[in-house]
């Protein structure tokens, strides 16, 4: 049978695995071939290094957990031996990441029994580490953050997007649209009331498990385009998810959609 752990000790391992992994991928940071736009050998070889690291490392401390896949649904996954199960994505931003623009990131995060128990996202170049323990608060750092209290939007709302937004979407949004190039640091900046929303296409299980617990734990909520909210484990077992999705405040969500409208 699975032996049971303490938060306290889990949430210590995911803190201090994800800031050692972070140390290593910051050796790779911005070393790109100058000669090509988008170094894949490179994103490809630091994601490796960095995976094995914290497989090598979780199963050293924990033996009995079990790292999530995308590759393939897990059905090795049950409510008896194998009861806890991390999620980490070891980049996310590649394109900034081997650039070396600032704006990336890797996330961790553990479901017990389905479950989330805890999310962390963890920018290695800027410092910062955002986390939360599903149903607490969530934190920058030391600091206790949420999602923006405006129930308006304004000139001064900033909602964050992907890249190719504007071939997907006409919008009357009336304040700044942006793409930062990172799906973590978009959920987080919501998070932290920095942004009104962000707008997400095509992320996988993993680019979500650990955003998810931050969000909610800030107050907000991932919504599907039509309002409906979002339930991010009935794809487990699914290696993209093949729609759109808005992050925001409860209040903003439905303000932020009415300004959105998908082209044919």
């Amino acid at each position: 049978m699975s032996e049971d752990y303490g938060v306290e000790e889990l949430a210590g391992f995911a803190s201090e695995a994800i800031r050692l992994c972070g140390d290593r991928s910051l050796s790779f940071y911005g070393q790109g071939a100058s000669r090509v736009k988008f170094d894949e050998g490179l994103v490809i070889e630091a994601g490796l290094q960095l995976t094995e690291m914290f497989r090598d490392r979780l199963l050293t401390r924990f033996p009995d957990h079990r790292i999530f896949s995308n590759e393939e649904e897990d059905r090795g996954y049950s409510h008896d031996e194998a009861r806890y199960l991390w999620v980490y994505d070891a980049l996310d931003g590649v394109a900034n990441f081997q650039a070396g623009i600032p704006i990336w990131g890797m996330s961790l995060a553990l479901l017990e029994n389905y479950w989330p128990v805890l999310g962390l996202f963890y920018m290695p170049a800027t410092g910062d580490l955002f986390h939360a323990r599903a149903g607490r608060h969530a934190y920058r750092g030391e600091r206790e953050i949420s999602v923006s209290r405006q129930d308006e939007l304004s000139d001064e709302s900033l909602l964050l997007t992907y890249s190719r937004f504007h071939r997907h979407y006409t919008a009357a949004f009336p304040g700044k649209i942006r793409s930062l190039g990172c799906t973590g640091a978009h959920v987080c900046y919501v998070a932290t009331g920095r942004a009104e929303g962000a707008l997400i296409n095509n992320p996988s299980y993993a680019d979500l498990g650990a955003v998810r617990v931050i969000i909610e734990a800030a107050g907000g909520k991932i919504f599907k385009l039509d309002g409906s909210e979002f339930f991010l484990n009935e794809y487990l077992d699914r290696p993209m998810i093949r729609e759109d999705l808005l992050i925001s405040s409860p209040e903003l969500g439905p303000r932020i959609r009415k300004h959105l409208q998908a082209l044919d």
